[in-house]
């Protein structure tokens, strides 16, 4: 049987639901699917995360407003590690305690950040 990997534009054109608990974490499966459209991401125990450099603490604070601009919008927010010239985003589902679609797609549109398209 094989996995269905979900493409990136996919997930971006998803939008986040409200997450209250009472919905069981995605499985193993699930989480490949999703995680084939964020391939720079790492999946570790109930956890993504991903680690971006910049070129300097002007650059990394654009990028981490940006960031806060997405979570405020699809109102899921992630935690970060800031430093001079770098930044770590972690996402989980702090209501069901694992990875939930919304997850996936707040990576997505934070990868999609970086892009020229």
């Amino acid at each position: 049987m094989s996995t269905r990997i979900l493409a990136v534009s996919e997930l971006r054109k998803r939008h986040c639901i409200p997450c209250e608990g009472g919905v069981a974490p995605l499985d193993p499966g699930q989480i490949e699917t999703m995680r084939g459209a964020i391939p720079d991401w790492t999946v570790a125990g109930n956890r993504i995360s991903r680690s971006f450099r910049f070129r300097d603490f002007s650059d990394t604070m654009a990028f981490v407003n940006a960031v806060a601009w997405v979570a405020h919008r699809e109102d899921h927010h992630p935690d970060l590690e800031v430093g001079y010239s770098n930044v770590r985003v972690t996402y989980w589902t702090h209501a069901i305690g694992g990875l939930s679609e919304n997850d996936f797609i707040c990576a997505a549109r934070i990868d999609a950040l970086l892009q020229d398209e």
